[in-house]
């Protein structure tokens, strides 16, 4: 009798149930370990999004975070603050002698009548702080930014801010006899009555500032920028103007015996003859 060859099907039974039961069986799969893991993400984004919180009851140390912080009258002489975020504080009357502020953020934050004498303050943020009446003789402020800050009657006679942005500040009767501003943007600063006496300022910007009654004699302003500002019945006796920009300026009253002018770009931009002294020749 011939041998019949019979033919295998490879193919794997359905289960049990048929093809209903195995679609029943996978809508009720659920993907626990992916669920698990995208609410443990959705948990971390969550709480990297709030913001940190502040402990004020932290000691003084660098990267301090007192953002907020009522540190009214606090003894911070000598403190080291580098990096510390600062924000908002209310430091009103501290004691920040010779302390280093290095890179701390200060937006904001108020420090009328506080005494910064002898800080460093390099590269520091002080954008719309408030330092009315405060002290500041011989702080180191290179390269910080103060832009539209208070200074009301502060005082930074000896202080370096070299580079410094002061961009708007409104600084009536600001002391910064002697003080160190080359290239430091001043533009439309507000110095009314200011004292600039001997201040250095070579090469800085000071176009659009407003300077009436301020006392520069003596000071140094070699090349510096005053396009537009005003300058009425300032007291410019024996100030260096060399190469100085006085385009559109408002000189009405100013002094300017001993003044050097030499090159400098009049109001009515007119070039001054170099050897030039107390008028533009």
């Amino acid at each position: 009798m011939p041998q019949t060859n019979v033919l295998r099907s490879t193919r794997t039974p359905p289960p049990s149930g048929g093809r209903k039961g195995l679609l029943q069986r996978a809508r009720n799969r659920r993907p626990e370990g992916r669920t698990t893991r995208l609410c443990g993400a959705l948990l971390l984004l969550a709480t990297l999004a709030q913001p940190a919180l502040a402990d004020c009851s932290d000691p003084p140390a660098r990267g301090v975070y007192w953002s907020g912080c009522d540190r009214q009258g606090a003894d911070l002489r000598g403190a080291d603050l580098r990096q510390a975020t600062l924000s908002r504080i209310d430091l009103r009357g501290a004691d920040l002698r010779e302390a280093d502020l290095s890179g701390a953020d200060l937006g904001f934050a108020r420090l009328d009548g506080a005494r910064l004498d002898g800080a460093v303050m390099l590269d520091a943020r002080l954008v719309s702080a408030v330092l009315t009446e405060a002290s500041a003789a011989d702080t180191l402020l290179d390269g910080a930014r103060l832009d539209r800050a208070v200074l009301t009657g502060a005082r930074f006679a000896g202080a370096s801010l070299r580079g410094a942005s002061l961009y708007q500040v409104t600084a009536d009767g600001i002391d910064l006899a002697g003080a160190h501003l080359g290239e430091a943007n001043l533009e439309r600063a507000r110095l009314v009555g200011g004292q600039l006496e001997g201040a250095r300022m070579a090469a800085a910007q000071l176009n659009r500032a407003e300077l009436k009654e301020a006392r520069l004699a003596g000071a140094d302003l070699t090349g510096a920028r005053l396009d537009g500002a005003d300058l009425s019945f300032a007291d410019l006796t024996d100030a260096d103007l060399t190469r100085a920009v006085l385009s559109t300026a408002q000189l009405r009253g100013v002094r300017l015996d001993g003044a050097r002018l030499g090159n400098a770009t009049w109001s009515d931009r007119r070039r001054c003859r170099p050897g030039s002294v107390g008028q533009c020749g």
